[in-house]
């Protein structure tokens, strides 16, 4: 495994993360215990250290797990991010609630549900710039913060979300941006990297493989099942994906690699990303991504 800083924050993270939305029930399946203690277990043995969950994976079902694998684990050895700003209702069902009294209450149930003393990173969850703009709600947070809950903060960007957040998140007191990244989306480079590089910001690549297109396993691609979260996203777009992961395929990809890693080391490429957190349904995906952080593309 290899690692970066994560900005200014100090901390070294691996290059690749461990992205738990699939562990909150909307990909497809419920995951038991000891599945996501197994998956876990693999990326420590990879040399992982970044766990990235959130408050609305599941009414905080993801982070539940997470936390009853550290509490009986090593949690020194994670550093572990969650988000804030979503109340889960049910499947693809949220409300936002960016509330100075309801992001408290959020905090404390995940420093509950992740079984941990403090959050390593925070980060606001996909929310609006006029959610964002809330002085009073950074303020506590800050507060948090000297409380010893909270080490740092962070701000993932919703996937069509423009410049404010990144170009504000200074004066917030935020010092990680989280951003939709891949071969496929390349907006990142132009709305967000530029503030990211000039205020020393980590920043942390989200679906890095394009919700699993960049596997190059989805050339007969027709629908998503409805109890899959990508049921919901815009089928055009993905197939316009289906012929652009062919093309990739056939101009891009080095012979005899994997396209998954090759997707993941893609990512990698750009200095400016600190790791890219990619989900793993199982321990043989966990341990395949893992392996994207040998490859030098150069």
């Amino acid at each position: 495994m290899k690692y970066r800083k994560l900005g200014k924050t100090g901390l070294d993270v691996s290059v690749i993360g461990v992205g738990t939305w699939q562990f909150g029930g909307e990909w497809g399946r419920q995951y038991q215990q000891a599945e996501v203690d197994a998956i876990l277990d693999k990326a420590a043995e990879q040399g992982i250290n970044l766990i990235d969950t959130a408050e609305c994976y599941g009414d905080h079902t993801s982070e539940g797990l997470i936390g009853d694998y550290l509490w009986r684990r090593d949690r020194g050895r994670w550093i572990v991010a969650t988000k804030f700003g979503h109340h889960f209702h049910g499947f693809m069902d949220r409300t936002w609630n960016s509330s100075v009294g309801g992001v408290q209450e959020q905090l404390e149930r995940s420093l509950r549900s992740l079984k941990v003393e403090a959050i390593d990173l925070y980060q606001f969850h996909s929310g609006s710039d006029e959610d964002f703009r809330q002085p009073a709600l950074w303020e506590m947070l800050e507060r948090q913060k000297q409380l010893g809950k909270i080490k740092h903060l962070g701000i993932s960007i919703a996937s069509k979300g423009g410049p404010v957040q990144a170009q504000e998140a200074s004066r917030m007191g935020a010092e990680v941006l989280q951003v939709v990244y891949n071969r496929l989306e390349r907006r990142a480079e132009q709305d967000f990297f530029p503030h990211a590089q000039a205020a020393r910001f980590g920043i942390l690549a989200r679906v890095p493989l394009a919700s699993g297109f960049l596997s190059g396993k989805y050339a007969g691609f027709k629908s998503f099942p409805a109890n899959d979260a990508r049921s919901t996203f815009d089928q055009a777009k993905f197939h316009q994906w289906v012929g652009e992961v062919e093309g990739i395929k056939k101009s891009e990809l080095p012979a005899g690699v994997a396209m998954s890693q090759w997707a993941l080391a893609w990512c990698l490429k750009n200095p400016i990303v600190s790791s890219v957190i990619p989900g793993s349904k199982d321990v043989t995906q966990m341990e395949a991504n893992a392996r994207a952080a040998e490859l030098d593309l150069g």
